[in-house]
């Protein structure tokens, strides 16, 4: 398996990062409704869920970083054949999930209001707690860390945590369970083994 994508597959680094990248969302589900549906409020339990949502989404922006740094240095591969209409689809699909994986941790960073202990093993200090929310929110706004939390957790929480997510995410699913099975093409192999592969340069 190359490590740098090919003109037939995504090499080995794009495949780590993107199911790296999966298996992280779902992590952060399974803290953030685990602390909602079975703990109550201040808790040891209730802040290990927390905490751990918390570290998982550091982690998650750190891992899309790394992922646009290594999409914009290798070249992608071919398309599989399809509409005009399909590409676009395509190409608006993926763009979709790349804005949600920024707009989700920066979100969910600055409209916290406690300390992350990124997997208990160091503080990471709260948005409220630093020089940029002082200059921007204090200065800028004129809004206290209340005012400003409201709109940025109803973005993260009540929008695309809880709707359009899993809306973008079933259709990221969907589309390729349509190129394997309907179109029977190379789509989700290529993100998964070389079969089929006709070239590794």
């Amino acid at each position: 398996m190359s490590v740098k994508n090919t003109i037939n597959n995504y090499g080995s680094i794009a495949k780590w990062l993107h199911w790296g990248t999966a298996i992280l969302f779902l992590g952060s589900y399974v803290s953030v409704y685990y602390r909602h549906w079975f703990t109550e409020d201040n808790t040891p339990e209730n802040w290990v869920a927390i905490q751990l949502h918390l570290s998982i989404g550091v982690t998650i922006a750190v891992i899309v970083a790394l992922r646009i740094i290594w999409r914009i240095s290798n070249r992608m591969p071919d398309m599989e054949q399809g509409t005009k209409l399909e590409h676009l689809a395509a190409h608006a699909g993926h763009y979709s999930l790349y804005a949600i994986m920024i707009i989700m941790p920066i979100t969910g960073y600055i409209g916290t209001g406690v300390n992350t202990e990124f997997f208990f093993m160091f503080d990471i200090p709260k948005f409220e707690s630093t020089l940029l929310f002082e200059y921007l929110v204090i200065d800028e706004m004129g809004i206290t860390f209340k005012e400003f939390e409201e709109p940025i957790d109803f973005i993260h929480k009540k929008i695309l945590g809880a709707w359009l997510v899993w809306i973008l995410i079933l259709g990221h699913v969907l589309a390729a369970l349509y190129h394997h099975f309907i179109k029977k093409d190379r789509t989700l192999y290529k993100m998964t083994t070389d079969k089929n592969s006709t070239t590794t340069s």
